[in-house]
């Protein structure tokens, strides 16, 4: 994200979803076609910290978890991004 400077507005988080597992647990190689979109992501940057409204609860770098057709998909220099709502975020994971 350090080629384009984007910051998102409002209570919006920018975020970029962590890549999910190639094998199953028992140790079966999944294929792309079967795999799911994961519902973890990586927080890239968030709206404004200083908001007059409610102070963001999440900062640049918290990995998280969200639902599954939460936020809007986009792609900026390459790399696809989700852009969500700060409430569309279930937790931070730790």
């Amino acid at each position: 994200m350090a080629k384009a400077k984007f910051r998102p507005l409002h209570d919006r988080v920018v975020v970029k979803r962590v890549e999910a597992e190639d094998k199953s647990k028992g140790g079966i190689i999944i294929p792309d076609t079967a795999k799911e979109k994961p519902q973890q992501g990586e927080v890239v940057a968030v709206g404004p910290e200083n908001g007059k409204l409610v102070p963001m609860d999440l900062k640049a770098g918290d990995r998280v978890l969200f639902g599954k057709w939460s936020g809007t998909e986009v792609k900026l220099d390459s790399e696809e991004l989700l852009i969500m709502k700060e409430s569309d975020i279930m937790g931070v994971i730790a």
